[in-house]
């Protein structure tokens, strides 16, 4: 999970971006942030995938293939 105190960081560096204009070392800092914040997303976008199972109206499992694929790989590690 990405930290509160980055999140600000984040947002900090789009305004300053977006009014002043950021230095290099200011950019380069915004694009690692960026890059942590999005690893996190998809790691816990990941994660939701592992424990979701989808049900048609008669009570039958229709999870697409790619996701219980995914969470038989998760089960043996």
């Amino acid at each position: 999970m990405i930290s509160k105190e980055k999140l600000e960081r984040i947002n900090q560096l789009a305004k300053k971006a977006k009014n002043d204009g950021l230095d290099e070392k200011e950019k380069e800092e915004q694009k690692e942030l960026r890059k942590q914040y999005l690893q996190n997303v998809r790691k816990s976008f990941k994660n939701q995938f592992k424990s979701m199972t989808v049900m048609d109206r008669e009570g039958n499992d229709v999870t697409p293939k790619k996701v219980r694929d995914l969470q038989d790989r998760n089960k043996k590690h």
